[in-house]
């Protein structure tokens, strides 16, 4: 029987994989929640910003010092037909519009413990 993902599910799994954060890759490192159940999970489930923040603010050794850095992707979809999330988006490495999904990552750097945390 399929398990239905959780918000703790998701948030823990976000929190291990600071690479690759595929649907895919989520369904293949947990047992019994399928792709299927974790694409329906993301599609109807209110996930917010502050849902994160909250389960990852303790693990955040914050100092004046320390740094936020933005920086937004996209990743290239040109050849992909049936993927929701693709979008003609600019790219500035493209110089024009592509097909892709657009992509923010944060990452915080403390000087004083020399971590990032993503």
């Amino acid at each position: 029987m399929t398990k239905r993902p959780t918000r703790l599910d998701y948030c823990q799994y976000l929190l291990v994989s600071p690479i690759n954060h595929t649907l895919t890759n989520f369904a293949d490192h947990v047992e019994d929640i399928s792709h299927d159940a974790i694409n329906r999970f993301l599609r109807n489930e209110k996930m917010t910003p502050r849902l994160v923040w909250d389960n990852v603010r303790e693990q955040i050794a914050a100092h004046e010092e320390g740094c936020i850095a933005f920086d937004d992707t996209i990743i290239d979809k040109d050849f992909s037909h049936k993927i929701e999330l693709v979008r003609r988006q600019y790219s500035g490495n493209a110089h024009g519009l592509i097909k892709g999904i657009g992509m923010v990552n944060c990452v915080y750097v403390n000087p004083l413990t020399a971590m990032s945390q993503a």
